[in-house]
């Protein structure tokens, strides 16, 4: 999709089923105009009538009634316009979240992670919102808020073009004061949307950080810092206000007063015997309909220059670079051994284009040229390891030394710079989204739950399963009697980010609905690291039964918890340090063996 788009194709984009009903919604605009158009044309004949001596008075109850009824399909007609145009946009705004929600769970994690929280938020949420009046108007209000000074201005054209063009003499004095109003238009607006961005990541910085802040009783630097980004958010607005202040008053004011010109051109005409009185009044009382309707139109460019904005930032989003994943398998995996082949890969800065180029054809990726893309630093250095079907392979080492990257980028929540990642025999970029989040199952050390029930943070891991079955798992976890435990079980709901429960209670029920996936490859990055030791003891066992025969990966500091897994990799520094058992590795008196002495004086101590 691409952010050059023009705001109608945007529009009817997104539209899909309901794009039906803005042509629906124009159609019923087009009524309404005709509506709106009628009483003034038969005001205009009443007059006449009056001028030219009609006593009929049934004449005139008959065109009042009339226009009482075309005021009345006025009314209904737009209120019918409306709706549709609302229904349809609604709808417009849905698909745009659904697109943008989707499309971020198909990009690289550290695509999303690098944009802040609050722009996140603010466009998904806020600035897509503020869209709906602008898109459910700018159709049927614009047609009708044209279509009217235009039929108004033929109708004034035919009686008289010398006063038709009258009626329209201040509409020049409005357009320049215009011109005045869009000095630096462009800079000033995008000056007004960086500000609002910096306010709303400094609010949800400041919101998210509120504990740190008051621990370390930084309270009164951070609320500046936010005070400072509220402060610059408003003024910019305050002073673009204050510069159009004026041009704006004149515009709105003088532009839509046409009886400045008609009055006085008009008299002249009319005295000098070249206008006559009928023609006269009728031009004065359509007149006052041209210009206004002109300035509701124009009244929508600032509604119009935001969406544009807006469908760009969305537009930048839906341009994303994704996984190069295909949508269909080209081959299935044979078993669910996994494989590592010399994977390089470094963590890409803000704003830096990611390596993803088509999905391999063969088994194995092509490596990328080496610097292609600028980088930081590599984290992984040419990466090896094979993981056989049905084993239990833990990652230890220093922190910072790439453990838990080479789980995300076995996770998929990455894709390598060069080397490759095989399933099975089949390269994970050959493999599609779907059918990969069927095999994996992925539980971090920071795990983050819904603001749900504990019974529906379980089932995310199989939406179609049954309470029973979510009971069950939760027994099979370990953490049954601790839910249990909680003031309503199953039903208690967890808060944002499970903040209503501790850290070690939240990675419980996070094992939970990964063992619920029922994946036959697991993931536990640090996973017991907030459980106490009686606790961790009771979870490893609960694991081990419900992993069993499964393809099991566990990064841990614990070394204790990993002793008995059937081979162990030492990274340091990005590279394979060593690898074995446990009692091979301390054999080799290594890295590992001093990890260990350090990780039982510790204990003993």
């Amino acid at each position: 999709m691409s952010k050059k788009k023009s705001l109608l194709n945007w529009i009817f984009t997104f539209a899909g089923e309901k794009k039906a009903a803005y042509f629906a919604s124009i159609f019923f605009a087009v009524l309404k105009v005709t509506c709106g158009i009628a009483p003034y044309i038969l005001i205009a004949n009443i007059v006449r009538e009056l001028l030219s001596g009609v006593r009929d008075w049934n004449v005139y109850l008959r065109e009042c009634g009339i226009i009482a009824l075309f005021w009345a399909g006025n009314a209904f007609f737009h209120m019918i316009s409306t709706t549709l145009s609302h229904v349809a946009t609604f709808n417009v705004l849905a698909n745009i979240r659904k697109s943008l929600c989707d499309k971020l769970t198909r990009v690289p994690l550290g695509s999303v992670l690098d944009m802040p929280s609050g722009t996140l938020k603010n466009i998904l949420i806020e600035r897509i919102d503020s869209m709906e009046t602008t898109l459910a108007h700018i159709l049927p209000e614009w047609t009708s808020n044209l279509l009217l000074p235009l039929a108004m201005f033929v109708y004034l054209f035919h009686i008289d073009w010398r006063m038709g063009l009258a009626s329209l003499a201040t509409l020049p004095v409005g357009f320049i004061a215009s011109c005045f109003m869009m000095i630096n238009m462009t800079e000033r607006f995008n000056n007004a949307i960086e500000k609002t961005k910096i306010l709303n990541d400094t609010a949800v910085e400041y919101i998210n950080g509120i504990e740190v802040i008051k621990a370390f009783g930084k309270s009164k630097s951070s609320y500046e810092k936010f005070v400072v980004a509220a402060r610059e958010g408003s003024d910019c607005y305050v002073e673009w206000m204050r510069d159009c202040i004026w041009p704006f008053t004149i515009a709105f004011v003088i532009a839509p007063s046409t009886l400045l010109a008609v009055l006085p051109i008009g008299g002249f005409f009319f005295l000098n015997g070249s206008l006559s009185a009928v023609n006269f009044i009728t031009i004065i009382i359509l007149s006052m309909s041209v210009i206004q309707p002109l300035l509701v139109v124009y009244s929508y460019h600032d509604d119009l220059a935001k969406a544009t904005v807006i469908f760009g930032e969305v537009g930048s989003i839906m341009d994303m670079p994704e996984l190069a994943r295909p949508t269909k398998d080209e081959k299935k995996p044979a078993d669910n051994s996994i494989v590592l082949k010399d994977v390089h890969f470094g963590y890409h800065r803000k704003g830096e284009s990611l390596p993803l180029a088509p999905a391999d054809k063969s088994s194995s990726a092509t490596p990328s040229p080496r610097g292609s893309t600028p980088k930081t630093p590599e984290i992984l250095h040419g990466i090896s390891m094979t993981l056989p079907q049905g084993s239990y392979t833990a990652f230890v080492g220093p922190s910072g030394s790439g453990k838990s990257t080479i789980a995300r980028l076995i996770a998929s929540l990455w894709d390598v710079d060069s080397g490759s990642i095989e399933i099975g025999g089949v390269n994970i970029k050959n493999l599609s989204l779907e059918e990969y989040n069927r095999r994996v199952a992925y539980v971090s050390q920071d795990n983050f739950l819904f603001d749900l029930s504990v019974r529906e943070n379980i089932r995310l891991g199989r939406r179609e399963a049954s309470d029973s079955e979510v009971e069950e798992i939760a027994r099979k976890s370990g953490c049954y009697d601790f839910i249990m435990s909680l003031e309503n079980g199953f039903d208690t709901i967890v808060g944002g980010s499970g903040a209503h429960l501790s850290g070690g209670e939240r990675q419980r029920i996070a094992i939970a609905r990964a063992m619920m996936k029922d994946a036959p490859i697991v993931i536990l990055d640090e996973a017991t690291a907030y459980t106490d030791p009686e606790n961790e003891a009771i979870i490893q066992e609960s694991v081990a039964r419900l992993v069993k025969g499964k393809t099991l990966i566990v990064i841990a500091h614990r070394l204790s918890t990993v002793k008995d897994a059937d081979q162990i990799y030492v990274i340091k520094d990005g590279k394979i340090d060593s690898h074995g058992t446990h009692e091979e590795l301390l054999a080799k008196n290594g890295l590992y063996k001093s990890m260990w002495e350090a990780h039982v004086s510790a204990k003993d101590e």
